[in-house]
């Protein structure tokens, strides 16, 4: 999803940072092997997740949805040398294909992956994070937002992504659609919650950084 011109978009890609080759080749073989491959970060975005987790230099990292592994990769750039980062998904079939990535990084040794419903295994996770990554089914990301809260350290970043959702939180709300309504409902929470303090970014489909005080 892009929200400028595609000419604009892509001198904003050209001068930004070069893509990995190994997430390159991780590019590939996503739309290769695996469904709905627009799932991906991608590059632009992923040097946003790379930029800001070296910004923040985490200790501990959690995210929720892994799909092949491309963005925990970003965001491991920026851990600690003795960081962990926790990547949740739902999807035992993409469980082998992440983990030969990660192998494949420097920081393979620093992930750990976690295989089933998030809403169960968040609260099995004994400890706190400085960075929380939230990219997974947007219909439970209000029920996420409250199992996360108390596990983000202070002055730790909350960032959820698709939060514009393809520019339907500014169309006319149709009834039967469940999810933009919980979208609509989660912006609102993220600028009232008087725990964090939020900017809504406009890149690509929309990704918010969110302060806990």
């Amino acid at each position: 999803m892009h929200f400028i011109p595609e000419e604009l978009d892509n001198y904003v890609v050209k001068h930004s940072e070069d893509e990995p080759e190994l997430l390159q080749k991780l590019t590939r073989e996503t739309y290769q092997k695996i469904l709905q491959p627009r799932m991906l970060s991608g590059h632009y975005q992923g040097r946003i997740l790379s930029m800001l987790s070296k910004l923040i230099r985490p200790k501990t990292i959690l995210e929720i949805g892994t799909y092949t592994g491309y963005s925990a990769l970003c965001l491991a750039e920026g851990l600690q040398k003795d960081g962990v980062l926790h990547t949740i998904d739902i999807n035992e079939e993409l469980y082998d294909f992440q983990r030969k990535y990660f192998d494949a990084s420097e920081y393979g040794h620093q992930i750990k992956q976690h295989l089933g419903p998030a809403l169960n295994i968040i609260p099995t996770l004994d400890t706190t994070f400085d960075l929380i990554f939230m990219d997974a089914d947007k219909d439970n990301y209000i029920n996420y937002f409250h199992q996360i809260i108390d596990k983000l350290n202070p002055g730790g970043i909350i960032l959820s992504d698709n939060v514009l959702w393809s520019g339907k939180v500014i169309e006319p709300l149709n009834p039967k659609d469940e999810t933009t309504k919980i979208v609509l409902e989660y912006n609102t929470l993220l600028k009232e919650d008087d725990r964090i303090e939020t900017v809504l970014l406009s890149i690509r489909d929309g990704l918010t950084i969110s302060r806990k005080k």
